[in-house]
């Protein structure tokens, strides 16, 4: 039984989520699964401090004016999508999904249909939601605070949210595996590649920075998103094409990124034949692709301070030797050494791909995010806690 308990003072909402049964007392083994404080009430500086379970607390200062609202923040941050995690589907999920829609365009409305469909052909199988989002919520303020004014911060909930973590956690866990490693013993760079991509910065088993942000088009260049922009250029560019919100949102999901550079094709395997016909623009393409990647490891190898592994994965990922060697080349700097024999060989499957010289190991570990939403799918039916 899960026992939630408000200790609420004159200006302060202590609370504690705790796991306890007649044998757990017994024990003296009750669990804490979640505890906080919100301070200050009655100010527009309030303290709301959380941690789940044993991650890292946070702390955020928000304008709470009583303890009706103190008492929601509290239950907000024990059941709300601000730190999402694998759950059981039902209409009230369905609509927090659907309002999300603006976020990530090219994926909650079709997987929101792949549900419909389901609950017709399958209505009595219980349907789970595993986020993408929810491993990267253990990052700090400082890496997902944008330098916007604070109060759209409080107001809207703009910040960088990551995607792309049930992969990201999967070869983190793989690699530990491999090696015997325990979390804490591993920091590592995941670079997550295909027609959407997206790199992590992994600290003993936690996300810590990764490149998507508020919505899966900030960071690296993508299949047909822009990745990272000068926000003026695109506000310039809908003065000068007269675009609307709308017809802007398409150009820069749909219409940017590779495609867009090489007015050619998404497709990395297409653009690559293209390069190898001798194509500039497809040579372009692939140059600004893997340049970006190789800043976004650079810097976070600047934010672990020290990389134990670098893993390449997903579609691109596990199968362009060229991009790999090209994303690395220049990281010696870093410890970051590939085997061009190594990485050659290493295509469609799980290898290493860095000599023994390499500070850093280079590994290739196909994702398998089909896995890590299966296990997470049975512990949210029989109610079991997700791992961190």
């Amino acid at each position: 039984m899960k026992a939630l308990v408000l200790n609420c003072g004159s200006s302060t909402v202590k609370f504690q989520l705790i796991e306890t049964d007649q044998d757990l007392i017994s024990q003296n083994q009750d669990r804490i699964l979640a505890k906080g404080i919100v301070e200050k009430i009655g100010t527009t500086e309030a303290i709301i401090s959380y941690q789940h379970g044993d991650e890292k607390p946070v702390k955020s200062v928000e304008e709470v004016l009583d303890h009706k609202t103190a008492v929601a923040k509290c239950l907000a941050l024990l059941t709300s999508g601000d730190r999402p995690a694998s759950t059981l589907m039902d209409e009230s999920v369905v609509a927090q999904i659907r309002d999300c829609i603006d976020l990530a365009p090219l994926h909650n409305p079709h997987n929101l249909k792949g549900y419909q469909v389901c609950a017709q052909l399958l209505p009595d199988v219980p349907q789970v939601a595993v986020f993408d989002t929810s491993f990267h919520q253990t990052m700090p303020p400082s890496a997902y605070i944008y330098g916007l004014p604070f109060v759209l911060y409080r107001r809207h909930q703009i910040r960088r949210y990551g995607f792309h973590g049930t992969s990201h956690r999967f070869v983190a866990y793989r690699f530990r595996q491999i090696f015997g490693l325990n979390r804490e013993d591993a920091n590592l760079i995941t670079c997550h590649l295909g027609n959407g991509a997206s790199i992590c910065a992994i600290q003993a088993g936690r996300s810590v920075d990764t490149s998507m942000g508020f919505t899966p088009l900030e960071g690296l260049v993508m299949g047909s998103r822009s990745g990272d922009l000068d926000p003026s250029v695109i506000l310039h560019v809908m003065a000068k094409e007269e675009l609307s919100i709308n017809e802007a949102t398409t150009l820069l999901n749909k219409h940017s990124g590779l495609y867009g550079i090489s007015g050619i094709s998404s497709d990395m395997r297409e653009l690559m034949e293209e390069y190898r016909a001798g194509n500039d623009r497809a040579k372009l393409a692939i140059d600004v692709f893997c340049y970006r990647i190789k800043k976004y490891i650079g810097g976070y190898a600047g934010v672990l301070g020290r990389v134990d592994g670098l893993i390449f994965t997903g579609g691109i990922g596990e199968n362009a030797p060229l991009v790999r060697a090209q994303s690395s080349e220049g990281l010696g700097f870093f410890g970051i050494e590939v085997d061009s024999a190594l990485n050659e060989a290493t295509v469609r499957k799980e290898g290493e791909i860095s000599p023994p010289s390499s500070k850093t190991r280079v590994y290739v570990i196909p994702t398998n995010e089909e896995l890590l939403i299966a296990r997470d799918a049975v512990r949210a039916v029989l109610g079991v806690p997700q791992p961190a």
